[in-house]
């Protein structure tokens, strides 16, 4: 078939871009930026001298999109998100704008391996799991779609922790990503910001009939921006990324340190510099959850100040600001810039309070990721008055405006006006973020269509009965340029000689590939490209792990976030399961399986990390139980980040959704997984449900309750003991589990979890137990038969074209923002 290759794609370089005009640069950047020598560069100072190289390249791309976006006097888009998990960011920008071939045979051409200096680059620890890779794919595809838009968050100096085993124990240690720099940004010392905290607030009479608010915070800091280039796909467009760094007032305290109190006279320097230092701060503590609030308002205030200041730059007043800007609040973490918009509108702009409010409104909308009450964040009275005293007034006002209006309009009886508050009075009191952000938005999207229906069955139904036009779904997507064409060559170069490049720019084209499906020599091919992944994946455990895996084995994958919702232990429990069938019964013709495990728990989720040390220490048993003979492996890879998860997941065969029914919202990583040739086991939970309607339901394998039968379980008291006793595989795992089989050096070690199980079983492992089971075996069945197997996995590639992040933006962009 006739196909352009990757570097006669259309090219938007605005200069030459031959290998050997390519080749001059990297050396020019190496010599006057980096002050080396060929002769004694190392790997990473070739490195920084080719992302210096791209980088260029779509600087002049990216000032060509800013004028466009001022001359055309196009709306911007604003997206306040506390994680951005970019990962790295050198071969999605080549890949992007056309130069990953030229690149690689400039360096080659220096006798440089780019394959060996791409590693180098660390992975930007921006982010913790789904959401903030969300994030990521969103300001991806902004840029694809020719959406203008701004992507604000924290620049942290050391992100989400770095995860290392100790005897199979998660250790938190600090992510250096930023150790040495990083030279894909711009500092921007001209957009730097003062952002306050506690003091009091003051009454200013400017006439008989109006008063003035004054906030006089006792501490201050300096927010400092930070500039990525967010580069889409043909360079199309190149947005922005803007992350927030905070420095003091005054670095140093020059008396105290003459005094002699050298650490005291750093006191002001490190309690800025605490703001922006770690992802997630653990909130089990007090000063955590102060930490954490002035996190998500030191980011919200410098956005909110920064989008303001540029409106003015082209607008008279704010009056047009909903015309001219959407504020998009990516879960409850910016939710206080609804406060905030509402503060710098009145107190510093001079508007009036009714205004400001239905400005504020009419620019915010709010994306909902969770429906676990805990996860929408609330925080106590006491310490928002204390840190937000301005913000705590505000709040109070737009709740007696919600109220009143909901009494005397929609005649809400009390229990309703209980929920509809913003102020949570069922113990201490506490303010409700993730009301805030509804009321302050006109609109407000779940993430796939079983969680946008729960939101307005559950967390919202009264706030949706109140405004029953506001809440709409937005499903997921995942970016193919980063999880297929980058992280899966070999399968995107397959698909290309098969259908062509039309799916490049329209992923949904992919569907042709579905006349391939039952070809055998296709799926020969595709079979190669899966077991190549597979022995990458295998070279990768050995050389971190030591653990030897045979690449013909079915890869059995769940990675993601380590939450008990999410049920790492349900698969965990299962192997132990399959671990004592294989052994009693050494007769019969087990299919061999790899399970494998990544994920991180937060640092004060006991059962979290728990569940990591069960998985640690079942796998040091199993894999060393000559009686399995090799039929079953269990494998826990250490520090999950999106640089392994582009490993593992063009390596898998099968994907574990397996979270209970109702709790998770959408879901991307089984997207990614399914355009990559997996096949899926799951709930119907979150997207997994539309990715069934998608796939058919013969390609993906559906087990367990549904949200429906979780709800009544739950309401007619789950009797979870009854299960266990009744089920001689369940009780048996479980047994061997609590009584020390598994850590003979502490038999009590995992009773609790076993209690838990027995006593409440809240995630329904137990209930699900024997159909997830009576899956993986029907799995096992479909594996012995690999026409079969890859007929559907072909399918799972071909029928996930809709699952693209630029179709979500752009229903973002059509139905919410009206921009682009």
């Amino acid at each position: 078939m006739n196909r352009l290759s990757t570097n006669e794609l259309p090219q938007p370089a605005l200069r030459s871009s031959e290998p050997g005009q390519l080749a001059v640069e990297i050396l020019e950047r190496l010599k006057y930026r980096i002050g080396k020598d060929p002769k004694v560069a190392k790997p990473h100072d070739w490195l920084t001298a080719a992302i210096l190289v791209v980088r260029d390249r779509i600087t002049d791309r990216w000032m060509d999109s800013t004028r466009k976006t001022y001359s055309t006097g196009a709306k911007r888009v604003y997206y306040l998100s506390l994680e951005f998990l970019i990962g790295r960011l050198m071969r999605d920008a080549m890949t992007n704008i056309g130069l990953m071939d030229e690149m690689r045979d400039a360096l080659a051409s220096l006798g440089v391996d780019i394959d060996l200096v791409a590693e180098l680059e660390p992975d930007a620890a921006l982010g913790n799991g789904g959401l903030g890779r969300l994030a990521a794919c969103f300001m991806e595809s902004m840029a694809t779609v020719d959406v203008p838009a701004y992507g604000y968050g924290i620049r942290y100096m050391h992100g989400l922790f770095r995860q290392q085993m100790a005897d199979g124990w998660q250790v938190e240690l600090p992510e250096t990503w930023l150790a040495h720099g990083n030279p894909w940004e711009f500092e921007r010392r001209e957009s730097s910001y003062e952002i306050g905290f506690g003091g009091s607030v003051e009454t200013v009479n400017v006439d008989e009939e109006v008063q003035r608010y004054v906030w006089k915070p006792a501490e201050r800091v300096i927010a400092t921006a930070f500039d990525t280039p967010a580069v889409g796909w043909r360079a199309t467009r190149v947005n922005t990324l803007r992350l927030w760094a905070a420095q003091p007032i005054d670095p140093i305290l020059l008396d105290a340190f003459n005094a002699g109190d050298h650490i005291g006279a750093l006191r002001d320097s490190n309690k800025a510099e605490s703001l922006t230092r770690v992802l997630y701060p653990a909130d089990a503590t007090p000063a955590g959850q102060e930490l954490r609030l002035r996190q998500e308002y030191f980011f919200s205030s410098a956005s909110l100040q920064d989008i303001l200041r540029r409106h003015l730059q082209q607008y008279p007043d704010f009056t047009s600001l909903p015309d001219a800007v959407a504020i998009q609040l990516n879960d409850t973490h910016p939710a206080v810039s609804v406060a905030e918009l509402v503060r710098l509108l009145t107190d510093v702009h001079g508007l009036g309070f009714d205004q400001a409010w239905d400005i504020a409104r009419r620019t915010f909308a709010y994306t909902n990721h969770t429906l676990l009450p805990e996860a929408l964040e609330s925080w106590p009275v006491p310490l928002f008055e204390r840190l937000l005293p301005r913000h705590m007034q505000i709040v109070y006002a737009v709740n007696a405006k919600i109220l009143i209006e909901a009494r005397k309009q929609k005649h809400a009886t009390d229990e309703e006006i209980r929920n509809i508050s913003l102020i949570d009075e069922t113990g201490e009191r506490r303010v409700r973020m993730g009301n805030l952000a509804f009321v302050g938005s006109h609109s407000i999207n779940g993430v796939s269509a079983l969680h946008t229906e729960l939101m307005k069955e559950t967390v919202f139904a009264d706030l949706h009965r109140l405004y029953p036009d506001r809440i709409n779904n937005k499903t997921n997507g995942i970016t193919p340029r980063r999880w297929l064409m980058q992280c899966n060559p070999g399968l995107f170069a397959l698909i290309r000689d098969a259908i062509g490049d039309d799916f490049m720019d329209d992923t949904e084209a992919l569907q042709a590939l579905d006349a391939f499906a039952d070809k055998a020599d296709f799926q020969e091919q595709f079979a190669a490209v899966k077991r190549a992944n597979k022995v990458r994946l295998a070279k990768l455990v050995q050389t971190r792990l030591g653990i030897r895996l045979d690449p013909s084995a079915m890869f059995d994958i769940q990675i993601k976030r380590i939450h008990e919702y999410k049920r790492q232990l349900l698969n965990i429990i299962e192997a132990v399961a399959l671990y004592d069938q294989i052994r009693s019964h050494p007769e019969l013709d087990w299919v061999p399986r790899v399970k494998l495990f990544a994920g991180k728990a937060a640092p004060s989720y006991h059962n979290a990390k728990l569940i990591i040390k069960l998985a640690n220490d079942v796998a040091r048993v199993i894999n060393n139980d000559p009686a399995v003979r090799g039929l079953l492996k269990v494998v826990f890879v250490p520090n999950y980040n999106v640089s392994l998860a582009e490993v593992m997941v063009p390596a898998a065969d099968l994907s574990e959704q397996i979270s209970t029914a109702g709790m998770e919202a959408s879901g991307t990583g089984n997207m990614k997984f399914a355009l990559n040739g997996a096949l899926t086991i799951g709930t119907l939970d979150g997207a997994n449900v539309e990715m069934r309607d998608w796939v058919g339901e013969e390609n993906i394998k559906i087990f367990g309750l549904t949200a429906e039968e979780v709800a009544k379980a739950r309401a007619e008291g789950h009797n979870p003991r009854a299960i266990i006793e009744g089920s001689r595989e369940l009780s048996q795992a479980l047994s061997a589990i609590a009584s020390g089989v598994f850590s003979p050096d502490d038999p009590h070690r995992f009773s609790g979890l076993v209690d838990g199980l027995y006593n409440h079983d809240w995630f329904m492992v137990a209930a699900d137990f024997e159909t997830y089971a009576k899956a993986q075996r029907e799995i096992d069945q479909l594996w012995t038969m690999p026409s079969d197997w890859y007929s559907k996995a072909i399918r799972n590639t071909a029928r996930m074209g809709w699952f693209s992040s630029d179709r979500t933006i752009r229903q973002y962009a059509g139905e919410i923002w009206r921009a682009g």
